[in-house]
Parts: structure tokens; sequence; C-alpha cells
């Protein structure tokens, strides 16, 4: 079984209030229909220019507090444009002759504290053993502490690795892979070692601060922990061939080693 995650940056311009890039989404799935049904899929997609501007506006990494009527608005439109990004998604697979299947994220995981506290995984078990492809999505989530919180892509990933095992987990990014700077200005690492992880991110938010990195220091935290469990890639999802590159296990990007 793969998982591949769909970078919001890949679906769409986050600068675009709901823009979607219709014609990388049908080139992922091409290349992935040309290895189903012979390998498993689980699909995660980020949210792109549709749910992290509601999120932001209506402040839910907050919590339900303060100002729970609104946060109560907010929390349901986020999910809602989020099913909306999700739709369009699931309708290209399918005219790929892929069985895409969404998974709706907020009713199958709960949250504690900024991580998944439990998540429903037979669903997708059973899922993938009727050859159907889960797909899932960064969401909102209903939260143990704070009443509401956001569950991102890389987080599920994270705990679905953990409790599937998937031969590998690629992630799908608007820039090659791994840098060790600024994506124009640095080199890419072809192969990161687990333990060369920490450091990088130290080296990346002391040059040149970690918004500039596109948040790819939170995924290397959450990528530390997958690599326990999985073989993972970090390829550009706008070129093609790169995701079939790595599901091979060679090609453009860069492969964490243990």
């Amino acid at each position: 079984m793969i998982i591949v995650k769909l970078g919001g940056s890949v679906i769409s311009d986050k600068n675009v209030e709901k823009s979607f890039h219709e014609d990388v989404v049908s080139q992922i799935a091409s290349e992935i229909a040309q290895f189903y049904p012979k390998e498993n899929f689980i699909i995660v997609h980020g949210g792109g220019s549709y749910g992290h501007p509601l999120a932001k506006e209506y402040n839910l990494r907050e919590g339900i507090e303060p100002n729970p009527e609104s946060k109560r608005i907010g929390f349901s439109k986020t999910h809602q444009a989020m099913l909306e990004l999700n739709e369009k998604i699931i309708n290209i697979f399918l005219e790929k002759n892929l069985p895409a299947f969404s998974v709706s994220t907020s009713s199958v995981f709960i949250t504690e504290g900024g991580s998944v506290a439990y998540g429903n995984v037979e669903v997708l078990k059973r899922l993938i053993e009727l050859r159907l492809i889960p797909v899932l999505f960064g969401d909102v989530a209903v939260d143990l502490k704070k009443g509401i919180d956001i569950l991102s892509g890389d987080q599920i990933i994270t705990y679905l690795a953990k409790m599937l095992r998937p031969s590998k987990v690629i992630f799908l990014m608007d820039v090659d892979g791994i840098y060790d700077g600024k994506p124009d200005e640095g080199s890419l690492i072809w192969e990161l070692k687990v333990r060369e992880i920490d450091r990088l991110i130290e080296r990346l938010s002391g040059s040149a601060g970690i918004d500039v990195t596109g948040g790819i220091a939170n995924k290397l935290r959450e990528t530390k922990e997958i690599a326990q469990f999985s073989e993972v890639w970090f390829v550009n999802g706008k070129v093609s061939g790169r995701l079939s590159g790595a599901i091979i296990g060679g090609g453009t990007g860069t492969k964490i080693m243990p």
C-alpha cells in the first residue's frame, strides 16, 4: 500500500481563493492509474486555497473559545470548503477509472493537543480490502481539549503510517524535493538521513526562517516519525513522471533514509 499526499500548493494556488489545478490533478491520477490495481493507494490532500483562508479568518486553531457562535459557523464553512475541493479531486480520479472514495476526516479522527487522539482506521482497512482508493483531506476536527481544531494532512499521514504500515509515503510538492536552503538558492538533497533532519530544520530556521521554506519544517518533523514505518519520498507533483519515479523507487526527488 502506498500513501500519496497531494500538497495544497500542488492542487491549487494558495494566493487565489478556491483555485484548482485540474490539469495537475489529472496528471497525478493518470500516473496512479498506471499502478492500480496492482498497488493499493490511499490519497490525502491538503487544503490549498479552499480551507486555509477560512480557518485563518475564523482563527479555528484557537479552539471554540472565544466567540463560540462565530467559531461554529467558521468550523462548518471550512469543512464545506474542503468537501468542495475533495469532490473536484474525486471526480477527476473517477474519470480515470480509479475508484476513489471520499472519507471525511472530521468524521473518523478526534484530536487532542495538536495531534490525533483517535482514528477509525478499520473503515480504511475495509475500503482497501474492497480495492477502493480512500481519499482523505486536511480538515477541521473535534478536539478533546479545545473543542475544535485543524487536523493537517501531514498529521493524518503520520497516524496512518503508524497504524497501517504502508510500503511508501510520497509527498507531492511544488518543488523538486527537500533543499538545504530556499528552493531558488539551496541545493536539492537527494538522500536525507532521519538523524540529519533536526540539524536541517535548525539551519533553515536560522538562515531563512521557517515560513520562507513553505512550511517544510513541519513536514520534516512529521517525517521523522513516518520514516519509522515507511519509505518516504518528496517529489515535484507538478512535473509529469516524478510520482511514477518515486513509486518505482527512483527518479528526481528526496528519499528519506533510515
